[in-house]
């Protein structure tokens, strides 16, 4: 089993690396929107529907409406146009999902009360969930791409750092001081020892990026305490995002969200805490910073 998740995650971290450094806009966005098809699938069960048929009905229908809006709009993507009047609301509607999560998950299960029947709400979820993380990892991966390729790479993989840091971080806070439980009914595993360690991690990360980074690697200058504070609430929301889908997937009576990934579970299991926290990243350094 160990062995089958190491190969699993070289493979898993080969690929992304390679889509993201290699692809142009274009082909990237299609990937991108094929895992986010693969995400909806398993977001099914979520709402209810168990048989492979549904599910697959499902992810088809979301990939086809996704892949007319990239017909569409190729050109905007071909010109790396990812922020426009029509998918920045996208972006904030993400963060008021996210503001709307927190209060579903401390007050779980009294919440499941007002959604746990409703299919529409829970595809709404589910929507509100992808579709901004969609548009968040594009915009960041192409920010500057015409006059400087490869530096919306490193602006998205801070973001990826920052979570994976974070999480190392909360694994070892955890099990060296975890004592209260940060939530219970929903993943009785994670404390608040865990989750002030990742975010101790997380502000040393964002310290020590700025300090050795170059000052434009970003392609602008940043301040340093708003550009900390903005990593700190990124990773906050990044365990939101993680609570969210634990939330979801108790409530559906499932362990992990597919078998696609040997020795991870499924898509979702991979990206929880990114789909949190890449929309609210984007949102604050295009909008905010």
């Amino acid at each position: 089993m160990l062995k089958e998740r190491i190969l699993s995650a070289i493979v898993m971290v080969i690929a992304v690396l390679a889509a993201i450094f290699l692809l142009s806009p274009l082909p990237l966005t299609i990937i991108v929107t094929v895992v986010v098809s693969l995400g909806m699938w398993e977001w099914a069960q979520f709402v209810g529907f168990k048989t492979p048929v549904s599910r697959m009905l499902i992810a088809l229908v979301t990939g086809a409406i996704l892949l007319l809006l990239i017909l569409a709009n190729t050109n905007y993507i071909n010109a790396t146009k990812f922020i426009t009047d029509g998918t920045a609301p996208v972006l904030f509607i993400g963060c008021i999902w996210w503001i709307f999560a927190l209060a579903l998950v401390v007050s779980y299960p009294k919440s499941a009360s007002l959604w746990m029947k409703s299919v529409v709400a829970k595809f709404i979820f589910g929507l509100a969930t992808l579709l901004p993380f969609l548009i968040g990892f594009l915009a960041l991966r192409f920010y500057h791409y015409n006059q400087a390729p490869y530096q919306g790479t490193y602006l998205l993989l801070y973001v990826c750092l920052l979570v994976w840091g974070a999480d190392s971080g909360a694994y070892f806070f955890g099990r060296a001081f975890g004592k209260r439980k940060l939530a219970p009914k929903v993943s009785p595993g994670k404390s608040w020892e865990g989750a002030l360690g990742g975010l101790l991690t997380s502000s040393i990360i964002a310290f020590a990026f700025l300090k050795f980074a170059s000052t434009d690697v970003f392609g602008r200058e940043l301040n340093t305490t708003h550009f900390i504070l903005v990593s700190v609430a990124t990773v906050a929301i990044s365990i939101l995002g993680d609570l969210a889908e634990s939330m979801f997937k108790r409530q559906a009576g499932i362990k992990d969200s597919s078998n696609l990934i040997p020795g991870h579970g499924g898509i979702l299991d991979r990206i929880d805490s990114l789909t949190a926290a890449i929309p609210f990243f984007a949102t604050m350094f295009f909008f905010v910073l």
